[in-house]
């Protein structure tokens, strides 16, 4: 049985160096890109505006820029321009083959393993990487899953040869809050053993929280060499910056009532949260605003979780809590279709959210929540380069993209996908007798 699986995990490799490898190389340099409409996303849209990108950055933005010596010029006419999108909840490079377990890294062994970093575990060369820039999407987060604290997640860029390059500056714990739901159709526990499954994980994450709080006046009140003589504790470590308010404390959590009881536990801890999930938001979306926590919602394109709900709970989520004052990011929380992260939006948009916020939801909405709104999630003098230009709007699946930049790298549009429709569009040798 070992040996069929190192077989397959051979020709996995394989297969992987051969068709997901980019065969045009990204290159580096000054572009200056013209007469464009540009979706700045927090300055409006500029029509026949010229974007100059620099040493990574975007260096200007206005209209009749001039190009000086070793600049590359595009013009733009007739297209559009839009920053990078950002998916809030991925697996992807975590995962390259659902099926065969050699290929998953998402998920540790253990309840309490907030330390693990879901960053070293980045495949940079994974064939949905290309696949995913293709479509506009330029960063994501990388996200652990499992026990109740299963890791801390990462924001990475999608290029770079080691996940050191790709790292985008941002680090979440990830919490999976005690749930009330079953755990799908095939779940036969009784309602009384859900309960019980909830309390004791309630009373776990309780006693963990207590014994942070002690560990944190250790920590605070040992100076020089007293500090040696602490007790190492990775997963307290990995903790007392959410305890400080340093990192977010990402909570995944989903039902109405679920999502009550952490806000109050929430609330009561003193916690910097970001909601992840919230499927039935739209049921307790005041209580949500109420409590000032910004949610990462989805997936949209997702069927509803209740048998009694209509067919567009899952489309119309993201507006209804946008609309009660909520700032709201989209994710997939995929690993191979992170692409669809613009359709997701799109339907958001249809279904009572808007183009506009739907648009922020994936730019500039997750970039404040991670924080990094200082050099991603708009079109903006100084911030980094990740953007694109498109033929239309994004989130229409006729719209092709025909320039894609990630930290001022022109990057190929180019994919396992567009590699084997260019291949088998003209055969050679063909059919003929």
């Amino acid at each position: 049985m070992m040996i069929k699986y190192i077989y397959i995990f051979s020709l996995l490799l394989i297969a992987n160096s051969i068709a997901g490898q980019q065969v045009t190389k990204s290159t580096y340099g000054d572009v200056l890109l013209k007469n464009a409409t540009v979706h700045t996303v927090t300055d409006g849209t500029l029509n026949n505006t010229d974007v100059f990108i620099k040493d990574g950055l975007i260096a200007d933005i206005g209209n009749n820029l001039s190009a000086g010596r070793n600049v590359t010029t595009v013009d733009c006419s007739g297209k559009h321009i839009y920053p990078g999108f950002i998916d809030s909840d991925t697996r992807l490079a975590l995962s390259e083959v659902s099926a065969v377990s050699l290929t998953n890294d998402f998920n540790e062994i253990g309840d309490l393993i907030p330390h693990m970093q879901a960053l070293t575990a980045v495949n940079p060369n994974a064939t949905a990487i290309p696949v995913t820039r293709v479509n506009g999407v330029t960063s994501v987060i990388v996200a652990p899953t499992g026990g109740i604290f299963p890791g801390t997640a990462s924001l990475i860029d999608l290029i770079g040869y080691t996940p050191e390059q790709m790292d985008a500056g941002f680090r979440g714990v990830i919490m999976n809050f005690p749930s009330s739901a079953r755990r799908g159709r095939r779940d036969s526990r009784s309602d009384e053993d859900i309960k019980k499954a909830q309390d004791k994980a309630t009373k776990k994450i309780d006693e963990v929280w207590d014994e942070l709080a002690l560990y944190h006046k250790i920590d605070s009140a040992a100076t020089g060499n007293s500090k040696a003589h602490i007790k190492y504790q990775p997963e307290m470590d990995a903790l007392l910056p959410v305890y400080r308010g340093e990192f977010p404390l990402m909570i995944n959590v989903s039902k109405d009532k679920d999502i009550e009881a952490a806000i109050n536990w929430v609330t009561k801890k003193g916690v910097k949260a970001i909601f992840i999930g919230v499927s039935e938001g739209y049921r307790v979306a005041d209580k949500i605003a109420e409590a000032g926590i910004p949610v990462i919602a989805g997936p949209v394109l997702s069927v509803p979780g209740r048998a009694e709900a209509r067919y567009d709970v899952a489309y119309a989520n993201p507006g209804i809590m946008a609309k009660a004052g909520v700032k709201v990011a989209i994710r997939t929380g995929d690993s191979e279709n992170v692409r669809n992260l613009p359709f997701n939006a799109g339907f958001a948009a249809t279904y009572g959210m808007g183009k506009e916020e739907a648009l922020k939801a994936i730019t500039i909405n997750p970039a404040e929540m991670f924080g990094v709104a200082d050099k991603y999630g708009s079109i903006s003098k100084g911030k980094v380069a990740n953007l694109f230009v498109s033929t239309g709007d994004p989130f229409e699946m006729k719209t092709r993209l025909t320039h894609l930049f990630i930290k001022g790298w022109n990057v190929p549009i180019e994919s396992r996908h567009t590699l084997l429709y260019n291949e088998f569009l003209k055969r050679s040798p063909g059919l003929e007798d």
